[in-house]
């Protein structure tokens, strides 16, 4: 294990697992990204994969909104991809401007499970650049905040592998689903297998909290979903945690992410995950009655929130603030990614008021 800096800023991390905060830690999705000038000005110069896999500049990446933003965000996400994962197992993907990710030769028939991809993968080789970018990234943050490393849960990478990018339907993908059910439980467990073994290794290499992101968890219905997703997103909590503690590691906080699946929150609840990051459609009051105190909410504006006014921003985070309540169990987030053309100061409004009103909150709860 490395040397790190002595943390300055535990907010998140004591919020994920249940302890009091003098007020509600904020970070944000896709926080080092595209609205950041930036951010732009590196992407002339390189392609996506490219900055991914030169830890030096995922790790330039990573730094630039937590030092634009000095002090007002309360973690680092590493800069990589949910991609990598089916990189790793052998397929070829692009990062094309203006229409995203693309496969190059995405599984069709599931033969291609055994033609196409790699029987066994060994993660510190294929994806080794990202465990030296978070190394990196943690001793250059010297322990502002604390870092955060993630993967793509089994079912979205899976969907990404089929369709070969993005889709409004997924119609490809849910063939397998529905035509070759047992085929898609081994290739979601081949996925399992590597995302485990990644996350371990983000943790070794220094993460200090992993999100899992089932950005597509929403396009299933609750049955499809308890069948294809719930259960390898359980499997990878329950098994991350205790071969960490295996290796004499303690367990870092999870966070599950599934958008659109409100349905499943009572089941997100019981699977070992401290953490349920909620899309913009879930009520907090809702995700509260739900969940029972059991896990730290994270949420949940919407993006587009962030095109207002600054007083419509200002009003929106006092009201999710309250509603969720700011000195335990609770880490505030927008309930997706930040866009790309939202302006970089209406960022900054978001982040001021959310200290500000979150203090002001936890001042008039101990009155």
């Amino acid at each position: 294990m490395n040397e790190f800096p002595p943390l300055k800023n535990d907010l998140i991390l004591r919020a994920a697992r249940g302890q009091k905060t003098e007020r509600a830690p904020v970070w944000i999705m896709r926080q080092a990204g595209r609205y950041l000038p930036e951010f732009r000005a590196e992407r002339l110069k390189h392609d996506f994969f490219e900055i991914c896999r030169t830890p030096e500049l995922a790790t330039l990446i990573t730094l630039q909104p937590i030092d634009r933003y000095d002090g007002l965000l309360d973690a680092a996400i590493i800069f990589s991809d949910i991609l990598v994962i089916p990189q790793a197992l052998g397929l070829s993907v692009e990062m094309l401007p203006d229409k995203g990710p693309v496969f190059l030769d995405p599984l069709v028939v599931p033969e291609d499970i055994d033609l196409k991809l790699r029987n066994k993968v060994d993660v510190y080789q294929e994806l080794g650049y990202v465990f030296e970018a978070i190394t990196m990234t943690r001793k250059a943050l010297n322990g502002r905040v604390p870092l955060l490393g993630f993967i793509g849960s089994p079912w979205t990478l899976m969907a990404y592998m089929i369709e070969g990018g993005s889709s409004r339907t997924l119609s490809k993908a849910k063939t397998w689903l529905f035509k070759y059910p047992e085929e898609s439980k081994r290739l979601l467990q081949k996925i399992t297998d590597v995302g485990v073994d990644f996350l371990i290794g983000q943790v070794k290499a220094g993460a200090q909290m992993v999100q899992i992101f089932d950005s597509w968890g929403g396009e299933l219905s609750p049955l499809d979903f308890n069948l294809f997703s719930l259960p390898f997103i359980a499997q990878i909590a329950k098994r991350v945690k205790s071969q960490l503690i295996n290796d004499g590691i303690e367990p870092v906080p999870m966070t599950i992410f599934c958008k659109g699946s409100w349905y499943a929150l009572e089941s997100l609840s019981n699977i070992g995950y401290d953490t349920i990051s909620l899309d913009w459609t879930i009520d907090p009051i809702y995700a509260k009655n739900i969940t029972k105190g059991k896990v730290t909410l994270q949420g949940n504006m919407d993006p587009n929130m962030l095109y207002g006014d600054h007083d419509t921003i200002r009003a929106s985070v006092r009201r999710m603030l309250e509603a969720f309540g700011t000195n335990e169990r609770y880490i505030v987030n927008l309930g997706h990614g930040i866009l790309p053309t939202v302006d970089p100061e209406n960022v900054r409004v978001f982040l001021e008021t959310i200290h500000k009103v979150g203090l002001e909150l936890n001042n008039n709860h101990k009155n």
